[in-house]
């Protein structure tokens, strides 16, 4: 059993210095039947842009101040205490800032064991603890609450969640031995590792509340008054607090183990092994049904020292700082003040690309959207998808009655381009075939206004060669989604050298307004996702060629934990695109990628691929079989991997030189965010620095220092 009292903390209280202090105010509460509690409120004395957050000086302050109020309940002072946070926060969880600086694995181990000793003075303090929850809580903030005897919870909240497993960490202050015993193994599977798996999903206050985390919601109006009357109804006995989700001795015996089980088979089949967090978190989740927290406690101190340490930590901070901190400050973007108002769009084509654009626009801008096409009947169907998903969003709650009745209004659709005349911002979705391409512009260019942006959405095409006829060129921009367009949180905004500053810095602010996070890419083939994904298509067919079978093909790029396998990815973005999509980036850098006549003759397959029932690629069909032609020389799961390492860190190194992007962090961010690659790998770059990749390829790493653990 440790003892927590007896280690000194000093070295990560001392090397903290620079922290931004989340102070533990007191002040004393007159309860209705008498007493007192004391109310402590946590505030870091800034505004509502910088949350409250938990470093060892914060905890060292709430140290004192619970050591104290301890003092005083044994002297009979007070009745009670609460823990509440500033206006519209509770808090973001522990410092990342310093939980990063400090990650050697003796430092790691003190920051979990710091967090148990103080958070778990909140439940011996000697009278009752209450955590009045008003407002975003993530992380250490949820483990505040779980350490109190009591939760209730302001319905206006903004997130609450544990996002550990997303960043490369485990919930390591009581929330992987408090959850599951609270509510039970299969919710605390969902909270503790399957929403941050999902993007890092967070839940709502009423969920939260269903879920059996907090025993009271209350509204905003009077949140605290409300949770203090509730919290004096609890201590006379006049309010009963029921915990029906509290597992019982028959789940702890059946249910958890299979629970586990299955959560474990399932995280195997979605998102391979690569992936160390999810399962240390399915470990600790398993070990808790001893609801020994003692030891449970102690299980989490050695998980936290390792993965704080680790690799795949260090990566998850860097993936994370990149999609909080550079994609909202994009590289090399003009200023703001250059952008020209979006007052009317207008979408070029009325097929399932443009309506979803259409729907998009119509749905963040909040202004007119026009769409059309080459005859009514399209132009209907393209309303009709538009229409159905409105409604979809307004029965799924996504949509209130009068939003829905409001975007419905702004789209509208016709065959008369005359009608893009008074559109500011004209964006074409037709076929990816250049000549097409110009000539929508061409017929487009003389009805709009001249200071009205012209955008393309293509995904390989030259967009200096789109815009090579235009009168003003000037005002062109790349501006490619990712599909589906609704979730895909990027956007690759491809500047030309005739772009001027103000068509550059509109599409920035339309993709802002779109809630997209923008990269601005130079003018080259495939920009940057699609070219990189051509090198791992391309890889992955060139080794199906020479006779590999094509499990192995699949599971050799597990390593990287890549959101799926190679042809799992072809699969999805269809056979016809991907062999398009190779056989562009081929005539583009012929020496560098290859093309593969198989994935033309599977793209003539109507099934070319055995999957489970899962969806994992398990191997060709028999018509796939049928339709190939393969070699006789196999190559291993090794060899398919360091060739895919390798052939990345070349082409992102020659990237980097032609100014593809300004920098290997933005490489990395339209990985992140437009492919999926995971955050434990930082990306791209990170992780071939790791591995030796661009040592190998070109003779230095993309990072000085690496980004990697300190154990």
């Amino acid at each position: 059993m440790t003892d927590y009292r007896s280690i000194d903390f000093s070295p990560i209280i001392d090397a903290s210095a620079d922290e931004v202090v989340t102070a533990s105010h007191v002040r004393d509460v007159a309860l209705p039947s008498g007493g007192v509690l004391a109310l402590i409120t946590l505030d870091n004395g800034r505004d509502h842009t910088r949350p409250n957050t938990l470093g060892p000086r914060t905890l060292d302050g709430l140290r004192i101040v619970l050591d104290e109020l301890a003092a005083r309940a044994a002297a009979g002072e007070i009745a009670a205490v609460g823990i509440t946070g500033k206006p519209f926060i509770f808090a973001a969880g522990a410092d990342l800032s310093k939980v990063s600086s400090l990650a050697t694995e003796q430092n790691a181990r003190l920051m979990a064991q710091f967090g148990h000793h103080v958070l778990g003075k909140l439940g011996s303090l000697g009278v009752p603890s209450f955590a009045f929850v008003n407002g975003l809580a993530l992380g250490g903030a949820m483990e505040i609450a779980l350490h109190c005897d009591y939760r209730t919870l302001d319905s206006s909240a903004a997130a609450l969640a544990f996002p550990e497993v997303f960043l490369g960490i485990i919930p390591g202050w009581g929330g992987a031995t408090l959850v599951p015993n609270l509510i039970g193994i299969e919710k605390a599977l969902e909270v503790v590792v399957s929403n941050p798996l999902k993007n890092n999903r967070m839940l709502k206050p009423q969920q939260a509340l269903e879920l059996g985390l907090f025993d009271r919601m209350f509204g905003s109006a009077s949140f605290l008054e409300r949770s203090i009357a509730w919290a004096d109804g609890v201590l006379t006995g006049s309010v009963a607090v029921e915990r029906t989700h509290v597992p019982g001795k028959l789940e702890r015996l059946t249910k958890w183990p299979a629970a586990i089980k299955i959560a474990r088979d399932t995280l195997k089949a979605r998102i391979g092994t690569a992936a160390r967090a999810p399962y240390v978190a399915l470990d600790l989740l398993s070990a808790a049904k001893d609801n020994d927290l003692v030891r449970g406690f102690e299980r989490e101190d050695e998980a936290l020292a390792e993965l704080i340490s680790g690799d795949q930590f260090a990566a998850s901070i860097y993936a994370f700082d990149l999609v909080q901190k550079r994609a909202k400050r994009p590289a090399g973007a003009p200023d703001r003040e250059l952008a020209k108002p979006v007052k009317k769009v207008g979408v070029i084509g009325a097929g399932l690309m443009a309506s979803q654009f259409a729907l998009l626009f119509a749905r963040k801008l909040r202004v007119p959207v026009l769409i059309t096409d080459l005859d009514q009947g399209r132009v209907d169907k393209g309303l009709d998808y538009i229409r159905g998903e409105i409604d979809t969003m307004e029965a799924k709650g996504r949509l209130s009655a009068d939003d829905a009745n409001q975007v419905r209004a702004l789209v509208s659709g016709t065959t008369d381009k005359a009608a893009y005349a008074d559109c500011d911002w004209v964006i074409e979705a037709v076929f990816e075939e250049l000549g097409v391409k110009q000539q929508v512009f061409a017929e487009i260019e003389p009805i709009i206004s001249e200071t009205a942006i012209l955008a393309t959405n293509t995904s390989s095409l030259s967009v200096a060669e789109i815009g090579a006829n235009l009168a003003h060129p000037e005002r062109l921009v790349g501006f490619h989604f990712f599909n589906p367009v609704a979730v895909m949180p990027l956007i690759e905004v491809v500047k030309v050298p005739t772009t001027d500053d103000a068509s550059l810095a509109t599409a920035m602010a339309v993709a802002k307004k779109l809630g997209k996070s923008a990269v601005i890419t130079a003018d080259r083939p495939g920009f940057v996702v699609n070219r990189l994904l051509a090198k791992v298509m391309g890889e992955a067919a060139r080794a199906l060629d020479e006779g590999t079978p094509l499990p192995v093909v699949e599971r050799a790029l597990a390593p990287i934990g890549l959101p799926m396998g190679p042809f799992e990815l072809i699969d999805l973005v269809g056979w016809k695109v991907a062999a398009h999509v190779q056989d562009t980036m081929v005539h583009a850098f012929p020496e560098r990628f290859y093309a593969s006549e198989n994935l033309h003759r599977l793209a003539e397959v109507d099934a070319p691929l055995v999957k489970s029932k899962l969806g994992k690629v398990e191997d060709l069909s028999k018509a796939g079989r049928k339709a190939v032609r393969l070699g006789s020389r196999a190559v291993d799961e090794a060899e398919i991997l360091r060739r895919v390492e390798d052939e990345l860190a070349r082409e992102i190194g020659l990237m980097l030189d032609e100014g593809v992007v300004a920098a290997a962090e933005d490489i990395d961010l339209c990985l992140i965010l437009g492919a999926g690659w995971p955050f434990q790998a930082g990306g791209a770059t990170p992780y071939l620095d790791r591995v030796g990749a661009s040592e190998r390829s070109f003779g230095r790493a993309f990072h000085e220092p690496r980004v990697a653990g300190r154990r």
